[in-house]
């Protein structure tokens, strides 16, 4: 649901366990022991039965974050979005600066079954999320080029990083990205990849829905496209894969790489955005794990040279 930081938690999960099992038991969970989901940076995840709350990052826009609550609770919207739980008569509900929502349960894709990841209905989802009207009321800009400056931030404030050849080819990297200049405006996922999948609940045809709606907005929706196809280039994903899933996202009428355009016009700066993210966040954890880089993050790390290298010929 979420990615690694690279910073280490101010909150400890016993002093949040409490009023997050007891907003889910205001959500509808019935009696159980919490179970921890996610625990990474300063975001919590736990399962109480059938309902999952989260304890979002202390910096959390608590104003933002309800109106793109409101909008997943709306009926257009809930075959793509998974909709929150009211905790009590609300959305969201804070506990000593940390703000706690309340979700129904959703199977998660299973990492472990790669042959089955739903690479088509994920591209049907944000065909359909892009095609949809932006709300009259007010909504934050989609936050995917925010996360690429906070990941540089953490890479730059990082006092423990290992490899700073690596970390330097990541900053050459990211000095060469301009300003992406939207194409469109549309409703934008803003952190999509394929752990923010979830199967509904309810058993329906299409079960499929997005989660994780903490950058949700407005914006350009070849960010929503940006981290597949910066693996993609990278050589992480493989070419039929990525085939599937651009191929998908045209057909059901994706605004963001119509049929007969050039896909790498729109998705060339978004995913060497993406990528230069990837890469600093790789580095950051590397650093704080006391290892040294692993092959996913040596590609990625080679991906940001080469970035550098073109921008130096350019």
């Amino acid at each position: 649901m979420v990615i690694d930081t690279g910073q280490e938690s101010p909150w400890c999960t016993t002093e949040l366990m409490a009023p997050m099992t007891a907003a889910a038991a205001r959500a509808g969970a019935a009696e159980a022991p919490p179970v921890v989901l996610i625990e990474r940076a300063d975001v919590l995840v736990l399962r109480v039965g059938d309902v999952v709350v989260k304890a979002h990052p202390v910096e959390t826009d608590a104003t933002a974050l309800l109106s793109r609550l409101r909008l997943a609770s709306a009926p257009l919207w809930r075959d793509i979005l998974l909709p929150p739980l009211p905790i009590g008569d609300a959305l969201l509900t804070c506990h000593a600066g940390r703000t706690i929502t309340a979700w129904p349960y959703g199977e998660p894709v299973d990492p472990d079954d790669p042959d089955a990841a739903p690479w088509e209905p994920a591209a049907a989802l944000l065909a359909r999320l892009h095609a949809l009207p932006v709300p009259a009321h007010s909504l934050p800009e989609a936050g995917g080029p925010a996360r690429v400056r906070r990941a540089m931030r953490r890479l730059g404030a990082a006092s423990d990083v290992a490899n700073r050849a690596a970390a330097a080819v990541v900053c050459r990297a990211f000095a060469t990205l301009p300003e992406s200049g939207a194409t469109a405006r549309t409703l934008v996922h803003g952190d999509f990849h394929l752990g923010q999948l979830v199967r509904e609940p309810r058993g329906e045809a299409d079960p499929w829905r997005l989660i994780d709606i903490d950058d949700l907005g407005v914006g350009d929706p070849a960010w929503d496209l940006a981290r597949p196809a910066a693996l993609f280039a990278a050589g992480i994903l493989e070419p039929v894969t990525w085939l599937r899933f651009l191929g998908a996202y045209r057909t059901a009428g994706g605004v963001a790489v119509p049929r007969g355009a050039d896909e790498w016009t729109a998705l060339d700066i978004p995913a060497r955005a993406v990528a230069v993210q990837a890469a600093a966040l790789a580095v950051v954890a590397a650093g704080r794990d006391g290892r040294e880089l692993d092959d996913l993050d040596t590609a990625l790390v080679d991906a940001c040279q080469r970035i550098a290298m073109a921008s130096d010929l350019s």
